[in-house]
């Protein structure tokens, strides 16, 4: 799939549903859809997470970078969210979602994998939609959430040959629930450094 904002193609993983909006783009993800590998070793493993997952995908250019997008779920149920991802190979990607949440508040949460999962959240969002932002900076991932003022940090980390390996895109998933839509518009994507992760400028 090619998006005008973005300086790459993007791939589908296999099964899942992808449409061309006039805003962006629409996933639409079937009940049991996730990217989650339990920490405590009860459920799942990344393989086969990845084979259940609803991802579109594709490689940026060499360099810093950020990619943003307005993302907004149909919130059905509980985890129901749509996500910005960074993807490196199966046990090593990182997800900023838009998520419900178990008590039914719609949340920022963000979930870093190297192997397990690493499952964060952070703050509520009175709205129906939330605009997400993955950055690159040299071996660096951060993700920020825009607050309708400035941009909130939400994490920093790093990834294996995260400078040289990673794909970016996005995700809808629907674990608990009968399925979720989420669209994804506003696209954008900028080759430029931000130079303070923790302000997000």
């Amino acid at each position: 799939m090619r998006i005008p904002s973005l300086p790459f193609d993007l791939l589908a993983s296999e099964g899942s549903v992808w449409t061309a909006t006039s805003a962006g783009i629409e996933g639409a993800a079937p009940a049991g859809t996730d990217l989650f590998v339990d920490p405590s070793g009860d459920s799942g493993v990344a393989a086969e997470t990845l084979l259940n997952a609803h991802t579109l995908l594709g490689t940026p250019p060499e360099g810093d970078f950020t990619l943003a997008a307005e993302v907004t779920p149909d919130f059905r149920a509980t985890f129901d969210a749509g996500v910005l991802l960074a993807w490196v190979d199966d046990t090593n990607w990182a997800k900023l979602c838009f998520e419900r949440s178990p008590a039914g508040a719609v949340m920022i949460v963000s979930v870093v994998t190297r192997g397990v999962s690493d499952d964060a959240n952070g703050f509520i969002v009175d709205a129906p939609e939330a605009r997400l932002r993955l950055a690159r900076v040299g071996k660096v991932l951060a993700f920020h959430a825009h607050d309708g003022a400035d941009w909130r940090f939400v994490r920093a980390f790093t990834l294996p040959r995260v400078a040289t390996e990673l794909s970016v895109g996005f995700e809808v998933q629907s674990p608990t629930g009968d399925g979720c839509r989420a669209s994804f518009a506003n696209i954008a994507f900028e080759r430029r450094t931000v130079v303070d992760l923790r302000n997000g400028d």
